[in-house]
């Protein structure tokens, strides 16, 4: 199953965004509907430079603006960084998109001591959001306002059994809990808010997750079916517009009705 993004006119027209991790999967959906709407799309990647360079080529080609920055979020002063670089660049950042997100469930990876895969979570999906909004969201304040989105987990809120399930439930909820906190120590200037993905057609679930435990899954969902990254894409650019102007410290689950 699959969607083509459709113009959104002029909903997000004359912001810049950036979002992390946007070379592959949800960030690169998200990039690309963003542009559609209108935005000038900062590509953020830490090593899959040839797929960024391609997804602000593909956005150029359709008429859009956007250009590529690399960063390690793993390393707190290089997330930092990220976003001097990105606000001397092409600032005033109008909307930042917390993404990129450590990957412990492909490849090699899960083969990895469980301290080890941990901790990449901890560094790269809850320090590294944490690090590039505490450089960002004051930065956003005195430009007169902005919009951060982080992700978050849906599952974090109802549990998983199993260690890889506790790991990103540790992480995905501190995230939660971040953002909510985040969002009244800025506001009235800054909204923030966390998207909550269920389950969705990452490479892990095309790729990597046994077909038995699929089938169980889609017969829980409401829907009926896993989610796309696109479905996840159109809520956060709900969050990015003007459309949820008065929409901070929430939660948004994007998860056919799951619940667990």
């Amino acid at each position: 199953m699959t969607r083509v993004h459709t113009k959104q006119p002029g909903q997000l027209q004359g912001r810049t965004i950036l979002i992390t991790g946007a070379a592959t999967g949800i960030g690169r959906e998200m990039a690309g509907l963003f542009a559609t709407a209108g935005a000038t799309l900062l590509i953020h990647y830490n090593r899959s430079a040839e797929a960024a360079e391609a997804v602000s080529a593909e956005i150029r080609a359709s008429g859009g603006r956007a250009t590529v920055i690399q960063a390690d979020l793993g390393q707190p002063a290089r997330a930092r960084q990220l976003v001097e670089e990105a606000w001397q660049q092409a600032g005033p950042i109008h909307v930042w998109v917390n993404n990129a997100g450590a990957d412990i469930l492909t490849d090699a990876a899960p083969s990895l001591p469980e301290a080890e895969r941990l901790q990449q979570l901890v560094d790269v999906d809850l320090l590294g959001t944490v690090h590039c909004c505490w450089q960002l969201a004051p930065k956003m304040r005195a430009a007169g306002g902005g919009v951060i989105i982080n992700m978050s987990w849906d599952l974090a809120q109802f549990g998983m059994a199993g260690r890889s399930a506790e790991m990103f439930a540790a992480v995905k909820a501190g995230i939660s809990g971040f953002s909510k906190s985040l969002a009244r120590s800025y506001a009235p200037q800054v909204r923030v808010n966390d998207l909550a993905p269920g389950w969705i057609e990452t490479r892990y679930a095309r790729d990597t997750m046994p077909a038995a435990m699929r089938a169980g899954i889609e017969a829980q969902i409401p829907l009926g079916r896993f989610g796309l990254p696109i479905d996840v894409a159109q809520a956060a650019l709900y969050l990015a517009s003007d459309a949820a102007a008065f929409v901070t410290g929430q939660t948004l689950r994007v998860n056919g009705g799951w619940t667990g």
